[in-house]
């Protein structure tokens, strides 16, 4: 069976695997398409992610000298969904033939427990696209949760790639009235599709200065770009005593990040947002289980369309030639999505 593999840094192979054996209490799933989380692959395929070069100590959660992961990173991917095509006899759910989302990573099978595919059955004509964006739509409504929104407030979000937007429209749909800052002027018109009151292209001008020509400052921003000069910003937009949310992995050193600035002066919260976990005051209502079919209601309810951030659907054995593309034309894509089904 197929599967995605980063060599080492910018080199991916499309390789093959035994099929895995059906163990008790498992499925298997055949899969349709796998979407590609640009910000966090991207990390894998140039060789910049911190497991590579450090390794995470799980119980003290701390990064500490070694590495959590090493060349070849097999399966990466968390974006999948695909049919059920076996069950274990005690298996009645998900059934046979049902289409489902889930996180196996970058290959065209794999035996999966059913506990973990509980309530991740797509309803009946929807299309098989939508079940790629559980996870990334999770990502967004975790960083729209960490903003503690009010009906009413002002927030600036900066980053409009596909979790942008789909935090975007879910801070619209929590009542704020949304500024989406971007320096691609097709994402800005997507970002007023998703119900932006306004847009900004980062290009112009800085967003700071515009907001507080009107207002003391946004009540709160949420940074998804994952460019320190755009968290930056994002802590100059919002107002004294005002809430940013930092959801984008950044990378290195934290160039162009002044915290003796507007980050001391006007006593901002900095908070990260991160799939990991949920707010911790919020842990003991909701989980990341909770998210991602929250996000699927949305979804299904026509709340939050998905469909037209899809900007390229590709063989998964042209995955070398879809990674090159998104490394060195990233303003090209938007979503791109491996299609494993023959």
């Amino acid at each position: 069976m197929r599967v995605i593999t980063f060599e080492g840094p910018g080199r991916v192979r499309v390789g093959v695997e035994p099929p895995a054996a059906l163990g008790p209490g498992s499925v298997r799933v055949r899969t349709l398409y796998s979407g590609v989380s640009a910000g966090t692959e991207l990390t894998a395929y140039r060789g910049t992610n911190p497991y590579l070069t450090r390794r995470w100590d799980v119980e003290r959660r701390l990064f500490v000298d070694g590495r959590t992961h090493a060349y070849p990173l097999t399966g990466w991917g968390y974006q999948e969904v695909g049919e059920v095509v076996e069950a274990a006899p005690e298996v009645a759910d998900p059934p046979v033939g049902s289409l489902v989302w889930g996180i196996w990573g970058h290959r065209a099978e794999a035996v999966v427990p059913a506990e973990r595919l509980a309530g991740h059955v797509l309803p009946p004509g929807a299309d098989p696209l939508t079940g790629v964006f559980a996870r990334v739509g999770a990502i967004a409504l975790n960083a729209v949760h960490a903003a503690d929104l009010r009906l009413g407030d002002q927030v600036a979000v900066f980053g409009q790639g596909v979790i942008g937007l789909l935090a975007t429209r879910m801070a619209v749909l929590s009542g704020a009235r949304v500024l989406a800052a971007d320096a691609i002027p097709a994402r800005l018109e997507l970002a007023r599709a998703f119900g932006a009151a306004e847009t900004f292209d980062v290009r112009s001008g800085s967003v700071a200065e515009i907001v507080r020509k009107r207002v003391e400052g946004a009540d709160s921003a949420i940074e998804l770009s994952g460019s320190h000069q755009g968290l930056h910003e994002a802590i100059r937009t919002v107002r004294r005593g005002g809430r940013v949310v930092a959801a984008g992995f950044y990378q290195g050193d934290a160039t162009g990040l002044r915290l003796g600035e507007e980050f001391h002066h006007n006593q901002v919260q900095l908070v990260s947002s991160q799939i990991g976990g949920v707010a911790s005051w919020l842990s003991h209502r909701w989980d990341v289980e909770r998210l991602q079919r929250t996000f699927m209601e949305l979804v299904h309810r026509a709340e939050v369309s998905v469909l037209g951030l899809v900007s390229h659907v590709v063989p998964a054995g042209e995955a070398a030639t879809a990674y090159e593309l998104l490394d060195h034309r990233p303003s090209d894509v938007l979503q791109l999505v491996f299609r494993f089904e023959e």
